[in-house]
């Protein structure tokens, strides 16, 4: 026990000496991997510098999924970390490595660098996460019942521009799934142009599902804030 409350200080505290020299290591760790994964990315590297950069992500790994393994023993609830979001991105970089090469999830690894908020001492930061937190949780119901009306918006359209567009563009509105791509570009007000409509009704129908797609952008906007401006407050009265 002595031996884990010891480690615990170490790797959960950042007060000793010894814990800001494990949260600064890991942040320098974090940078290498994610600087290393974006050089492995380029086109004209020479075989021996993406041999260089392997062993980088070997070492990188090796030591993540020990850290990982120190953070669930000395956990006190060891299921409240591996399902939290440090838990699951942690999980998340590291697994790929070892069950398969197909779908490469270093990228997660920026999301660790939040954990520098911590070992700075970001005071003003930390109260900022917390109050995003509490929207988060404020916003919650609304959040999910806007998500389901999306959802059914972007089926609606899809299956509409079908209705308007399969007889004139067969090639691109060929089923109401190979058109869910139009409606969601279009509700979200992206258009990226590369599938539009060409008949009358496509056009007419495509003007509503844009004026419908205006609110489906600022709803969750104008959630976040009042709920944001609702934490603030509830921040303020606790005071």
């Amino acid at each position: 026990m002595k031996l884990r409350n010891k480690l615990r200080k170490i790797v959960e505290e950042n007060d000793t000496r010894s814990g800001r020299y494990f949260d600064n290591i890991i942040q320098i760790l974090i940078l290498i991997s994610l600087i290393s994964f974006s050089l492995e990315t380029l086109p004209d590297n020479s075989d021996q510098f993406n041999i260089l950069l392997k062993y980088i992500e070997i070492a990188s790994v090796i030591l993540f999924s020990i850290e990982y393994a120190l953070r669930i023993y000395v956990s006190k609830k060891p299921f409240k970390y591996i399902l939290s979001f440090y838990g699951c991105v942690d999980i998340l970089a590291i697994l790929p490595f070892y069950i398969a090469h197909g779908l490469d999830l270093r990228f997660l690894r920026i999301f660790r660098i939040f954990r520098v908020f911590r070992s700075l001492k970001l005071i003003r930061y930390n109260k900022a996460m917390r109050r995003f937190h509490l929207a988060a949780k404020i916003v919650k119901e609304e959040l999910v019942l806007f998500l389901m009306v999306a959802a059914i918006f972007v089926f609606v359209a899809a299956s509409g521009i079908y209705f308007f567009e399969n007889e004139a563009q067969p090639e691109k509105f060929s089923s109401v799934f190979h058109s869910l791509w139009w409606a969601i570009v279009t509700l979200t007000t992206v258009g990226y142009g590369d599938v539009y409509p060409i008949t009358i009704g496509g056009r007419i129908f495509t003007f509503f599902v844009l004026l419908i797609g205006v609110g489906i952008v600022a709803v969750p906007a104008g959630l976040i804030a009042s709920a944001l401006s609702k934490a603030r407050e509830i921040e303020e009265e606790g005071k």
